[in-house]
């Protein structure tokens, strides 16, 4: 009998409520969670977490990180029915400070600094010339020692240093420790923009003349246009730039590439010059119907460098064999990272990404990411760019203004920005184009140039193992290959087998295959199985840099809670170093010290692992440190990542926010 329209359903019988413990079972035991030992579970978490996602917003000064808020302002809807959404990609939306909203209120003159008398604004300077007036309002000192003063007996920074107690006297005048202190030593930081190259980089006066031999001899240049500005194609605005889709021509297989390429090469180890368009302008016209030899020209030896084309056998060449390479990091692989890096056993050593064009106008911000500390004794620098014709003008400046040991093009960057424009990723698929890029660096450089690339563009069409002998053919010294595609990103594991594939294509050239290395038993693995050159090491380092460490010593180093606070410590000191010891300085060190920690906190300790080591690809659950200390740095709430800064770098200020530019999709 059916029931009355209206009345009320049956009773249903209910489940009976599953116990917590089993319900958290249920998630521990669930595919990609990393085992942890019991003893060091977080239930109440696991419990309270079961079906939500922790907060991944920013954190501003004052609060817990616990607020229902959006770093903008606005609430965040609650996820439909209750789902987990899991946190991947980039907090494209994150709040930007500029360094001026994080000074002092009232700011010193840097010239009136050196030099009481030096200000060319005078009265018209919008910063204050009153050692008084700025005394009144700086901020407590962090502290009682500074790092800069002790280690070079002088700081620059004089009485805006946030430490200036210890190095001023009653007057306030900059003392200077006569111990430590030579004014003869030199700078630890080199590849500093001399200003007056700065300025004609900016007025467009520098000049290029081998790039633009270069350049005309391929047709990328005519005469009347060598004959101006040498750089006046960076006129085009930026947005005007087409969308380029790349356009993969490549032959089935490696060996067709190899001989079938447009212009036949001899490897740069058989020491013959490569068939590039001679920068001096030559062309096989004028080889085979040479012109009479002019009898006026002075003879003897030449003296000129300049005119002197370096063939391959006579450029330097490094020696990549079994070296463990540090990936150019953006954002987080700056100079204190890279020292931390290089003293817990990293080999190379190259800076962030630099956009080839920005070097070419001069911007400051592009050219301090040049920058060699002096215990990197293998660096490189990394630049990024789709046309031949900044990119050559690019090695053309390096090669005359900077030290450094290679040059690395990235042909791996993943992001639209630079793909839609021919660059990063989409310049594998532009053979042509990439060709041109190649021969005119290694023509305009006296030191190895090397490729960082991916598998390919598209997950389903890797293509990279037939590219691979093209830059062999071509001449770069060394390739380091992600075995990720650009549409790939960080999903899903790397292809090592494919890595194994290309490095037997680049043979006798070096190849170094990158992903997913956080422990010695995986670089072993890798190295064994692959038959690579070497590893370069990313996420691994940041994670864990003593990642290099283990490697060389070959154990799993169960790193104690303080010791690692020590290797933060070292980052500040050295980010006051660097940044500087001021104001800005330090909330400069402070920033980068919490980008490192949204990649750091993901560390699990070996001691509290089931079975060592940790992997990359598993995501481990809410777990308590064996004291307090490792369990804050083992949070994921940027409140607890600012607090860890503020034990270093003090109190941040009042209107300090910040949000990790990447979310962590490794956690939830």
């Amino acid at each position: 009998m059916e029931p009355e329209s209206g009345a009320e359903p049956p009773m249903v019988a209910k489940e009976m409520p599953q116990d917590p413990k089993e319900s958290a079972e249920s998630i521990l035991n669930a595919p990609g969670v990393l085992r942890i030992k019991k003893e060091f579970l977080d239930w109440n978490k696991l419990l309270k977490t079961h079906h939500s996602q922790p907060s991944t917003e920013g954190v501003s000064q004052g609060s817990t990180g616990s607020d229902d808020t959006s770093p903008q302002g606005e609430t965040e809807p609650p996820n439909k029915k209750g789902k987990w959404k899991k946190a991947k990609g980039q907090n494209k939306r994150r709040p930007h400070q500029k360094p001026s909203e994080l000074c002092d209120v009232v700011r010193l003159c840097p010239s009136f600094l050196k030099d009481p008398d030096s200000c060319q604004f005078g009265e018209k300077c919008r910063f204050t010339h009153s050692v008084e007036e700025y005394l009144a309002n700086k901020p407590a000192d962090l502290g009682d020692k500074c790092y800069v003063y002790d280690t070079h007996g002088r700081c620059p920074f004089g009485i805006t240093c946030r430490f200036a107690k210890c190095h001023t006297d009653d007057q306030n005048q900059n003392v200077v420790n006569p111990d430590v202190y030579s004014p003869e030593a030199k700078p630890t930081t080199s590849n500093q923009l001399p200003k007056d190259t700065q300025t004609s980089l900016r007025k467009k006066q520098y000049k290029f003349p081998k790039s633009n031999e270069y350049l005309r001899a391929i047709g990328k240049l005519s005469t009347a246009q060598g004959s101006g500005d040498d750089n006046s194609f960076l006129d085009k605005k930026s947005s005007e730039a087409e969308e380029v889709k790349p356009e993969i021509t490549i032959h089935s297989t490696a060996s067709e590439a190899s001989g079938n390429a447009q212009d036949k090469v001899s490897n740069c180890r058989n020491g013959n010059d490569l068939s590039t368009p001679d920068i001096q302008g030559c062309t096989e016209a004028t080889v085979e119907n040479p012109t009479p030899m002019e009898t006026n020209k002075p003879s003897g030896s030449v003296t000129n460098e300049d005119s002197i084309r370096l063939i391959p056998r006579e450029r330097k060449k490094l020696d990549f064999a079994d070296k463990l390479y540090l990936a150019p990091l953006t954002t987080v692989g700056n100079l204190p990272f890279r020292r931390i890096c290089k003293g817990l056993g990293a080999d190379i050593t190259c800076g962030e990404m630099a956009m080839a064009a920005n070097l070419l106008q001069g911007q400051s911000s592009e050219w301090a990411l040049l920058k060699r500390h002096q215990s990197e004794d293998v660096f490189g620098v990394q630049i990024c760019g789709s046309h031949p014709e900044v990119m050559s003008h690019a090695a053309e400046l390096l090669n005359e203004t900077i030290s450094v040991d290679f040059v690395d093009v990235n042909v791996g960057c993943p992001i639209d920005l630079v793909f839609k424009r021919g660059g990063g990723c989409a310049l594998m698929g532009r053979l042509t184009k990439f060709e041109q890029v190649v021969k005119g660096m290694i023509g305009m450089l006296d030191v190895p140039l090397t490729v960082k690339m991916r598998t390919g563009i598209y997950e389903e069409k890797p293509f990279a193992y037939r590219v691979v002998p093209h830059l062999r053919d071509w001449g770069v010294s060394l390739v380091t290959l992600h075995g990720r595609s650009r549409e790939q990103r960080y999903t899903k594991l790397a292809d090592w087998d494919y890595i194994a594939e290309c490095a037997k294509a680049a043979s006798p050239m070096p190849l170094f295959g990158n992903g997913d290395i956080l422990s010695f038993e995986d670089a072993n693995r890798h190295r064994q199985s692959t038959g690579v050159a070497g590893l370069m090491i990313a996420r691994g380092a940041l994670i864990k840099p003593w990642i290099f460490t283990e490697i060389k010593e070959q154990h799993h180093w169960d790193i104690s809670s303080h010791e690692r606070f020590q290797i933060l410590k070292d980052f500040s000191n050295f980010g006051l170093e660097h940044w500087g010891s001021d104001t800005q300085g330090v909330e400069k060190t402070r920033r980068f010290m919490l980008e490192w920690l949204s990649f750091l906190f993901r560390y699990v300790p070996v001691g509290v692992l089931e079975q060592p080591p940790q992997k990359i690809n598993l995501r481990p659950p809410y777990f308590l440190g064996r004291d307090d200390l490792e369990t804050l740095m083992a949070s994921g709430n940027c409140a607890d990542w600012v607090r860890i800064s503020e034990m270093l770098l003090g109190p941040a200020p009042a209107n300090f926010n910040f949000l990790p530019k990447h979310k962590a999709n490794s956690y939830r």
